[in-house]
């Protein structure tokens, strides 16, 4: 499709928004998705589209934890190995998604995570040393969340919030922190099954990609500085707001 100067300007400014919302809890990409859906891109274009700009953000995301003196690689590594592995196959399937009953199932699954992490249900005490808990259970939980990564990538945050702080025992900044590298790798992944199966957008995906780094740099500060009541403000509203938009509008 032709470039449009004034398209180019909003999806930077949607990438700014989805990229800080992004790192800070999930869900950024129901803003940069429908934009692009909206500017006339079939809906597999814009899903694969969108990846630039999730590689993007969480590139500057990883290199702003890591300059702050947050990152575990090994683990990361280990975690992303795993959802590598669900987003080959989830990115087959989401390069032929369409259909409501896909935004109902989403919305759904939102409200379940909203009401697990406001109650409290089924919590343990964090660990205050960063060390992880549950390692077999998170790794295997790790390439369901791949799968949904690389299916939609939307509210895929919310998926993995939950593993790494619930079931693996981590805050919420070394959560983001590994969150951030975990979806990084599965993108790479995702984005190659999109390209070889729909015509992705280049152009608008590197438009798209310089906002959600910006957005991303913004998200790993404001994680570092505010820490776990920003995060999880952060998190509630997104959750709500996506839960809503899917199952009324």
């Amino acid at each position: 499709m032709t470039l449009d100067p004034i398209q180019l300007v909003i999806l930077f400014v949607a990438g700014i928004v989805a990229g800080w919302i992004n790192v800070m809890a999930g869900g950024g990409s129901i803003l940069t998705v429908p934009v692009m859906v909206f500017l006339g891109l079939p809906g597999p274009v814009a899903n694969g589209t969108n990846r630039i700009g999730i590689i993007a953000q969480n590139i500057a995301s990883v290199a702003t934890f890591f300059s702050k003196g947050f990152s575990d690689f090994r683990l990361s590594a280990t975690l992303a190995a795993c959802a590598c592995l669900g987003a080959f196959g989830g990115a087959n399937v989401g390069v032929r998604l369409e259909g409501v009953w896909f935004d109902r199932t989403l919305a759904v699954i939102m409200i379940g995570v909203l009401i697990i992490m406001m109650t409290g249900a089924g919590q343990k005490k964090v660990s205050q040393t960063g060390e992880p808990r549950n390692l077999v259970l998170g790794h295997i939980l790790m390439i369901g969340a791949g799968f949904w990564g690389g299916f939609i990538q939307i509210g895929v945050g919310f998926i993995l919030i939950p593993i790494l702080n619930r079931v693996m025992g981590l805050d919420l900044v070394r959560v983001n922190m590994h969150k951030v590298f975990i979806a990084l790798m599965f993108s790479f992944v995702a984005l190659a099954v999109f390209a070889a199966n729909v015509e992705i957008e280049w152009g608008l995906g590197v438009a798209l990609a310089c906002g959600y780094a910006i957005g991303g740099w913004l998200g790993a500060r404001s994680t570092v500085a505010k820490g776990e009541a920003l995060i999880k403000k952060v998190f509630y509203v997104a959750l709500v707001a996506m839960a809503v938009k899917l199952l009324f509008f």
